[in-house]
């Protein structure tokens, strides 16, 4: 909510930028790869069905109860595009004990990376640093990746630590929405306690979940609105066994990956509307493809309206439970990570 816009930039602050974009996209293959092609191989390898998403669970407000799925990857990833100040750390708990050492390593991991581990692992531009994000995200809590300081004469990105807890309570992150939004001058429940748990539940529905949900979303959507107060760009992104879903939360707004049947009569249209044979868009666009359907990557982004934006005239206003805080803004087949030469296709399914 507070970061600066290009423009607003300096020279080599532009240049981090475009680094950091650049590098975010190559994070998102890695993390749809992980959370959503390996969970459906490990319950392939199961011998089990895949829980293909509704459509109805990706509409806004949605509240639906599944049960965890042990097969189905979860994390929480943190990328921000400058390093958090110290000050932070009250909420967003990184310290010398869980930063990424080898010593540390060995203490927290349930695995032991140790005998391969290297310093430049943890860098975005190593050959290895894929392998290793993979292997900390088993050690549950948030991976934080940052700018490194340590070299002032270029940027670089890379893990600077791992098992970090977000330790900032739902009510002042709540509290801190609303004050941006002016439902609030100063206190969560300066008007009433009903709505002080409304303007709770809605900051939920602002980061694109219902307010029922379990403690790894609640983290992630507090760890992205505790991001909002600094001026540079964070992304935050969840995954959830019981979702069987990758969000990414953004200054771009809300997004959410999941895994969709299309059936085989659909796959040949949609090759169609490409002007491409139905064997090539299997292999452009699916992970794989059965005499019924096809599985491939579905993209829907949300945008916030006028009730979850500020009011144009900066005036306090009252909040109405029943509007909406979040549309649908594009759906989108998206591409398999090692389909690098493709475009996402419009595909509107949500409401169909």
């Amino acid at each position: 909510m507070t970061y600066l816009l290009r423009n607003q930039i300096s020279w080599n602050e532009r240049f981090r930028r475009s680094l950091y974009l650049f590098l975010r996209d190559e994070l998102d293959g890695i993390l749809i790869r992980e959370a959503l092609i390996e969970s459906y191989e490990s319950f392939k390898a199961n011998g089990k069905e895949y829980p293909f998403v509704e459509m109805r669970e990706l509409k806004p407000r949605a509240k639906i109860i599944e049960p965890e799925y042990p097969e189905h990857n979860h994390f929480i990833v943190i990328f921000n595009e400058e390093a958090l100040p110290p000050d932070s750390k009250n909420h967003i708990r990184f310290f010398d004990s869980n930063k990424m050492t080898k010593e540390n390593l060995s203490s927290f991991a349930e695995f032991n990376l140790t005998e391969v581990y290297r310093q430049r692992m943890r860098f975005l531009e190593n050959s290895g640093f894929s392998n290793l994000l993979r292997s900390l995200l088993k050690t549950d809590f948030a991976v934080l990746i940052q700018r490194d300081t340590t070299v002032k004469a270029r940027y670089r990105y890379g893990i600077s630590h791992f098992h970090v807890r977000i330790d900032w309570p739902v009510a002042e992150a709540a509290e801190d929405l609303a004050k941006y939004l002016r439902y609030i001058s100063k206190s969560l429940y300066e008007k009433e306690d009903r709505e002080g748990e409304i303007l709770q539940q809605k900051l939920y529905e602002y980061y694109g979940h219902h307010h029922t949900v379990g403690g790894r979303r609640t983290a992630a959507l507090v760890a992205a609105q505790f991001m909002a107060r600094f001026d540079f760009i964070s992304t935050i992104y969840v995954a959830s066994s019981e979702a069987r879903t990758l969000t990414r939360i953004s200054e771009q707004g809300i997004g959410k990956y999941v895994l969709v049947a299309i059936p085989t009569k659909e796959i040949k249209e949609l090759a169609k509307s490409v002007n491409i044979k139905e064997k090539k868009f299997a292999t452009s666009y699916l992970i794989e493809k059965t005499p019924q359907y096809g599985v491939g990557i579905f993209l829907v982004t949300y945008r916030h309206n006028e009730h979850s934006s500020p009011p144009l005239d900066g005036k306090l206003r009252s909040i109405n439970p029943e509007f909406p805080w979040l549309r649908v803004e594009s759906q989108l087949l998206v591409p398999p990570p090692s389909s690098e030469n493709v475009r996402p296709l419009p595909y509107s399914i949500v409401y169909a």
